[in-house]
C-alpha cells in the first residue's frame, strides 16, 4: 500500500505532484484560496479538500477525519512574513500569518504521522534571530520526531531554475532515523531553452489567445527535459496565453540580449535617467542557463527570445510542471500558482529519498553527486 500524503497550505499542488510522481497517494489538500485550490482539486480529483481558515478545522474534526489515515504531512505554509520580496516585513511576533506555522504543527500531534515536510523561503531560518528554526526543531522534537532542515536549490535536481527554498523533514523517532538531504540524488542541470524552446513556434505564429485556450503542439521535443513535460499530454498546450506589453516596453527590450537588464537600455528610451533600478528591471532570461527564481507574474524577468514575459504555461515548465497539469482561474490567478508552488522535481526527489527511510531501505541510500540517468526517469 501507498504511503498517504495530506497536503497542507497545498497551493496548486507543486509538494503533492512531486509526491503522487514517487508513488505516494494524496489523500486531501487544504488551502485558503479558493483559485489555487480548485487547481488542486481538478488535478488530484480523489480525497479531501477544504477552502478556508485551516484553524476553523478544529481537533475534533481533524481526529474523525485523519486519525490513522495520514502517513505523510506535508506543506508550505504562507512565507510573507519572512520572504525579502516583502518590502514592508512586520515583526514576526506581530504577523499572523506567521501563526500558521502552529497550526502545521497542531495537525502533526493530533494525527502523529510517520514523516513531516515543511517548506518555506530560506530566510526562516535566520529571521527573528532563527525563531521558528528553534520551535521546529524543539517543538517537533518534543513530539516525537527527529528533524533536519536545509536549503536546497532547485537546479541541483533537474529543474531549470536557481530556486531556492528551506525544508524541514521530520521522522518518527520509532524509525531510529534522520533525514540525510545528501541522499536526495542530484540530476543534471537544465537550461531555460531545453525547458520552453520547443514553444517557441507559438510566437511565429502570433494570434490572441483566450486563458482557456488548448493548443497543439506540432514541434517534436528538442530535450530530454521537453519528452518529460510532455510525457502525459498528447502534445497539448493549456495556460499559454501570450500577451505583449505596450510598445515602449517592448523598443526597450530590443536592446536587452540575453542575461542582460535595464543597463542595456539607451538612456533616451527611458522617461526619467536613473542608475538605482534593481538589478531585476527589465531582465532577459538567459536560454543557456538556468531561470532566476520564477515569481507570481510581475515583470521581473522576460521571454528569452520575444519581448514579453515568460506565459503561465512557460513559468510552469520552468517550474517542472508537466504539461498535463493544468492551473485553473484568471490569468492574475494562474501565473500566482505557479510562482507560490514548490518545483515538483525537487519535490519528488525529497520524497523518493524519504520513502526509502519509510521502507526501512536506508541502507540502500548513498551518497548523491550529479546522476547519469537521463531525466526521464524520474516518472
Amino acid at each position: 500500500m501507498a504511503f498517504r500524503v495530506l497536503d497542507l497550505f497545498c497551493g496548486a499542488g507543486g509538494l503533492s505532484l512531486g509526491f503522487k510522481m514517487a508513488n505516494f497517494d494524496i489523500v486531501g489538500g487544504i488551502d485558503f484560496n479558493q483559485e489555487a485550490l480548485d487547481t488542486h482539486k481538478l488535478n488530484f480529483k480523489d480525497g479531501f479538500h477544504f477552502c478556508g481558515d485551516i484553524s476553523e478545522l478544529d481537533d475534533e474534526f481533524v481526529l474523525e477525519n485523519f486519525d490513522g489515515k495520514v502517513d505523510v504531512i506535508i506543506g508550505g505554509p504562507p512565507c510573507q512574513g519572512f520572504s525579502v520580496a516583502n518590502m514592508q516585513q512586520k515583526d514576526i511576533e506581530c504577523d499572523d500569518r506567521n501563526k500558521l506555522f502552529y497550526e502545521f504543527i497542531r495537525f502533526v500531534r493530533l494525527l502523529k504521522p510517520k514523516a513531516f515536510v515543511m517548506e518555506n523561503v530560506p530566510q526562516i531560518l535566520t529571521k527573528d534571530k532563527g525563531h521558528v528554526k528553534e520551535v521546529m526543531m524543539d517543538v517537533m522534537g518534543d513530539l516525537g520526531y527527529n528533524v533536519n532542515v536545509k536549503v536546497l536549490v532547485a537546479s541541483d535536481y533537474g529543474v531549470p531554475q536557481r530556486r531556492r527554498r528551506a525544508f524541514f523533514i521530520g521522522i518518527c523517532k520509532e524509525l531510529n532515523q534522520t533525514f540525510d538531504f545528501d541522499f536526495i540524488e542530484k540530476k543534471p542541470i537544465v537550461t531555460v531553452g531545453d525547458a520552453i524552446s520547443d514553444l517557441y513556434s507559438f510566437d511565429n505564429e502570433f494570434k490572441s489567445l483566450t486563458v482557456d485556450d488548448e493548443l497543439d503542439l506540432d514541434v517534436n521535443p528538442l530535450s530530454e527535459y521537453q519528452k518529460l513535460m510532455r510525457k502525459d499530454s498528447d502534445s497539448k498546450i493549456h495556460n499559454h496565453n501570450i500577451r505583449y506589453p505596450k510598445d515602449i516596453v517592448q523598443k526597450r527590450m530590443e536592446y536587452v540580449p540575453e542575461g542582460g537588464n535595464w543597463q542595456d537600455v539607451p538612456d533616451e528610451l527611458w522617461d526619467t535617467i536613473r542608475n538605482n533600478r534593481h538589478s531585476s528591471a527589465y531582465r532577459r532570461l538567459n536560454s543557456q542557463d538556468v531561470s532566476v527564481t520564477i515569481d507570481t507574474g510581475h515583470m521581473n524577468y522576460f521571454h528569452p527570445k520575444y519581448n514579453r514575459v515568460p506565459t503561465v504555461r512557460e513559468s510552469a515548465r520552468i517550474q517542472s510542471f508537466p504539461d498535463d497539469f493544468i492551473f485553473t482561474g484568471g490569468q492574475g490567478a494562474q501565473f500566482r500558482q505557479v510562482g507560490n508552488a514548490v518545483p515538483p522535481l525537487l519535490s519528488c526527489q525529497i520524497a523518493k529519498t524519504l520513502k526509502a527511510y519509510l521502507n526501512g531501505d536506508v541502507d540502500k541510500l548513498k551518497i548523491n553527486t550529479t546522476s547519469n540517468k537521463t531525466l526521464d526517469e524520474y516518472l
